[in-house]
C-alpha cells in the first residue's frame, strides 16, 4: 500500500529556530521543530510539531547500522571499527574513506558494481579535482552513502540472500532494517508514509520524538537486550573513535564529534534533518528545518548542544564558524551571521519546553 505524506493535516507554522542577519537586521529565517528525548522515552524538550511525520533521511544511519551487527554479519565477516563508522557515515569521498569502502567490498567478495546507491559528485574538493584531471566521472563509490550500502551488502552476503535488489523495501535486508527501526523508534511503521531516499533505499516518515527516542537508545543502551546493547555500544564507539570518517575534514559532524570527545554523536540528513546522541546525558535529539536548509539544521543543532551543556564557553567559541557561520559578500567580507533565534538562544517561553 502506498501512503501519501501530503495527506496529513498541516500542523501549522513551526517556530523560527534560526535567523540570518545582514548588518543589524534579520534578513531571513528558518522555521522548524526539535525534540529531545531521554532513555526512558520521555520528552524533555520540544518545540514545534514534533509529532508530525518527517523523513529522517541520513540522520538515522547509526540506527540502520544495527542490522549489520545484530544480524551477525559484522562478526562473521570481520567488519572493522572503521567500517562500522563508514556504515554510519555521509562521507565526503575523501581518499581514506574511499579506500576503506573499496577494500571492505573486495574482502566480502563484492565490488563497486554491486553498489546500488548511484554515482554522486564527490563532496571533497581534492577528490573532485582528481576526477576532473583524470577525465573520470563519479562512481557509486563516491556516493556519500556507499559505506551504508557496503553494510547492507555485507548483511545480504551473511544471510545468504541475493545482493541484487538489496535496496528494495521487500528485500530481506530492508525488512530486517525496518523491523529494527520500529523497535528502536518505539513506533508501528506498517502505516508510515514511505518514500525513496536519495541513495535509493526505502525511507519511512516518523515523528521527531521517535527519531530522538532511537538516538537516546544509542546514547544510553543500558536497558536494551544484550545483543542490541552490545551493537549500540560498538556503533557509538566507532563514531567516537573515527569522526573523520563520519563526514570529513571541516564538516559539521566531524568537527562536533572531535571537539566533544564523543560526548555528542551527531548525524545530519538531507532536507534539514539532524540527529544526535548525547552519551553523557542519556539523551537523543532530532530536529527538522521546514524549508530543508542544511545550514539552519547545523546552527539549530549547535544551539541544542550548547543548551544541554555539551560545550562550555571556550569550546563553543572554537566552533563559532560552524555554530554561527558568517555570511560573506563576494569579496570575502563578513556581511552577517546565521544564528540561533531567541527561542533556542535564550530559552524562549514556550510552554512545550521542559527540563
Amino acid at each position: 500500500m502506498t501512503h501519501n505524506p501530503e495527506s496529513r493535516p498541516d500542523p501549522g507554522p513551526n517556530p523560527v529556530l534560526v535567523e540570518v542577519t545582514r548588518g543589524g537586521a534579520v534578513e531571513s529565517w528558518h522555521r522548524g521543530a526539535v525534540a529531545v528525548v531521554d532513555a526512558a522515552g520521555g520528552t524533555v524538550f520540544a518545540l514545534g510539531a514534533v509529532e508530525a511525520a518527517v523523513y529522517p533521511r541520513s540522520g538515522i544511519k547509526p540506527l540502520q547500522a544495527l542490522a549489520l551487527l545484530e544480524s551477525g554479519a559484522a562478526s562473521a565477516l570481520a567488519v572493522s571499527e572503521e567500517e562500522i563508522a563508514l556504515a554510519c557515515a555521509s562521507h565526503a569521498a575523501e581518499a581514506r574513506q574511499l579506500e576503506i569502502v573499496a577494500n571492505w567490498l573486495a574482502r566480502i567478495g563484492s565490488g563497486e558494481a554491486d553498489l546500488e546507491c548511484g554515482p554522486e559528485p564527490p563532496r571533497n574538493a581534492a577528490t573532485a579535482e582528481a576526477l576532473r584531471r583524470e577525465g573520470r566521472r563519479p562512481s557509486p563509490l563516491h556516493n556519500n552513502c556507499s559505506g551504508k550500502h557496503a553494510g547492507f551488502i555485507t548483511v545480504a552476503r551473511h544471510l545468504g540472500v541475493p545482493v541484487a535488489g538489496y535496496i528494495a523495501f521487500s528485500h530481506p535486508v530492508q525488512q530486517l532494517v525496518t523491523g529494527i527501526l520500529a523497535e528502536v523508534f518505539g513506533s508501528d511503521l506498517r502505516g508510515a508514509p514511505r518514500g525513496i531516499d536519495g541513495c535509493g533505499i526505502p525511507v519511512l516518515a516518523v515523528p521527531l520524538t521517535a527519531i530522538a527516542r532511537g538516538m537516546a537508545r544509542l546514547a544510553a543502551p543500558g536497558a536494551e537486550s544484550g545483543p542490541r546493547r552490545t551493537a549500540l555500544k560498538r556503533i557509538a564507539a566507532a563514531m567516537s573513535a573515527h569522526p573523520q570518517l563520519i563526514a570529513g575534514a571541516g564538516r559539521f559532524a566531524t568537527r562536533v564529534i572531535e571537539a566533544s570527545g564523543g560526548r555528542a554523536l551527531v548525524k545530519g540528513g538531507a532536507e534539514g534533518v539532524y540527529a544526535a546522541a548525547l552519551p553523557d546525558k542519556g539523551l537523543g535529539i532530532a530536529l527538522k528545518i521546514d524549508d530543508g536548509a542544511g545550514r539552519a539544521a547545523e546552527v539549530a543543532m549547535g544551539a541544542m548542544l550548547r543548551r544541554f551543556g555539551v560545550f562550555g564557553g571556550g569550546q563553543a567559541l572554537a566552533l563559532t564558524d560552524v555554530f554561527e557561520p558568517r555570511v560573506l559578500n563576494w569579496a570575502g567580507a563578513e556581511a552577517g551571521r546565521v544564528r540561533p533565534a531567541a527561542v533556542l538562544r535564550d530559552g524562549g517561553n514556550s510552554d512545550r519546553i521542559g527540563r
